[in-house]
């Protein structure tokens, strides 16, 4: 039993290490078509309560809630229905475009 456990946690990371290949450049072009940027915010910083910041997120990470999104894992009647559809490339591109954003915070004027 532990091997088969172990069998099938290597072949998650193995499909999650698949997914981390996406393409940044066609990721910024899904997102306009996807509109994600109506509530996640142009540069990845969301101006909807509610709505999480995705810019410099870990991009294991957004594979996850993405995966989890599709698959109805997680709840949220918009993330459902706007991950259906995605495909694994679609999740690896989108999910590299917003790890790929660096976030630069200016410290306050005098």
């Amino acid at each position: 039993m532990i091997r088969l456990v172990c069998i099938a946690s290597i072949l998650t990371l193995s499909a999650h290490a698949a997914w981390a290949d996406g393409n940044a450049k066609s990721g910024a072009q899904k997102i306009k078509t996807l509109q994600c940027q109506s509530c996640h915010g142009k540069d990845g910083l969301s101006k909807l309560p509610g709505a999480p910041n995705l810019a410099g997120q870990a991009q294991d990470y957004l594979i996850a809630a993405l995966g989890a999104y599709r698959s109805e894992d997680r709840k949220n009647e918009i993330m459902n229905t706007v991950a259906k559809p995605l495909t694994d490339a679609d999740i690896a591109d989108l999910t590299a475009y917003y790890a790929s954003l660096q976030i630069t915070v200016k410290p306050p004027a005098p």
